[in-house]
């Protein structure tokens, strides 16, 4: 089976199956962005662009796979996003009031240009690109998304890390009076917050890494992880870290959230290994959001989700068992 393939001219009907509310509202949010001049092609529709809103100027991406996408509304209705609620389905109604602009992105560490910057001034020199990803999440759920984003090797070089360079470890915003899950004393949560991840730089390199600020052609829903997240198609969904306040170029490994709730469960590199199993369940077969339902056959796990072309050569002569 064909993986991944330039993308060919895919009309927005093969792709999405949103209700003519969604596509009503959407038409409206595009023109009223139109009529007021904001939008500008290959940046967000605006600098002040709210979750929903149409975005402009998006470039075909070079990845596509030849599976159909998840629906939208299992896409935006179905989040691990533990800041919000460890309930995949309540997480969307909590954030309805999350701000996400305006929005800070501190860059620090081993770079040339750390500052704090605007979200819109560190990402719209670039253009935005539409590349549909399997997600694939450890507790053996996956989806396949149409993402909306930048390379995150485009943002690494504008910013010049330092030779020092061997990490960039990821912060997410810390607000408990926005985020009802980082609140003290709540069932489930047990994690320390700020959420924190990491890649290698290699890693963070790699062509298919993506600064995701949107799905289906518009800007990222909350619950998704606005304004802005991390895409890496072929670790587990929890390395894909969301709402992104920090940037750090570090030297040495950094501690990353679940990691340090359960060092056996959650390594660092979190690459999909149908192989290795979460100790608590089997990662060989996974069951796909929004087509399979609860008691249809299973999908077999890919190596590395499929993407062994693009990255396996990251980990050449690493014991991948040791390094889960």
């Amino acid at each position: 089976m064909l993986l991944i393939k330039q993308k060919p001219d895919i009309k927005e009907a093969d792709i999405t199956d949103e209700s003519l509310y969604r596509q009503r509202r959407r038409f409206l949010q595009a023109a009223a962005v139109a009529a007021a001049g904001l939008a500008a092609p290959g940046l967000l529709a605006s600098p002040f662009a709210m979750a929903g809103e149409k975005l402009t100027g998006v470039n075909t991406g070079r990845y596509v796979l030849d599976e159909k996408p998840t629906p939208y509304k299992d896409v935006t209705g179905y989040n691990n996003f533990y800041e919000f609620s460890t309930n995949k389905q309540a997480v969307a109604r909590l954030a309805e009031d999350f701000k996400t602009r305006p929005w800070k992105i501190a860059v620090e560490g081993e770079v040339a240009k750390p500052a704090i910057y605007e979200f819109d001034d560190l990402l719209k020199p670039h253009k935005l690109e539409e590349r549909v990803y399997r997600l694939r999440c450890v507790e053996a759920w996956s989806m396949v998304v149409p993402w909306v984003g930048i390379p995150l090797a485009d943002v690494i070089k504008r910013l010049q890390p330092t030779s020092r360079a061997k990490y960039v470890r990821f912060v997410t915003l810390h607000d408990p009076e926005q985020m009802p899950g980082q609140r003290p004393g709540l069932l489930g949560s047990g994690l320390d917050w700020p959420y924190v991840e990491g890649l290698r730089m290699d890693e963070a390199m790699n062509p298919l890494t993506l600064l995701g600020v949107g799905l289906y052609g518009e800007v990222m829903p909350k619950q998704n992880g606005a304004p802005v997240r991390l895409v890496v198609p072929w670790k587990y969904g929890f390395k894909s870290i969301k709402s992104i306040v920090k940037i750090q170029f570090l030297e040495t490994q950094p501690k990353t959230t679940w990691n340090l709730a359960a060092q056996q469960e959650y390594g660092f590199y979190a690459n999909v290994n149908p192989n290795v199993d979460h100790p608590r369940w089997s990662q060989k077969r996974e069951r796909r959001i929004g087509e399979d339902s609860l008691f249809s056959p299973k999908r077999e796990t890919l190596m590395f989700n499929g993407y062994a072309e693009q990255v396996a050569h990251l980990y050449a002569g690493m014991d991948l068992k040791k390094h889960y």
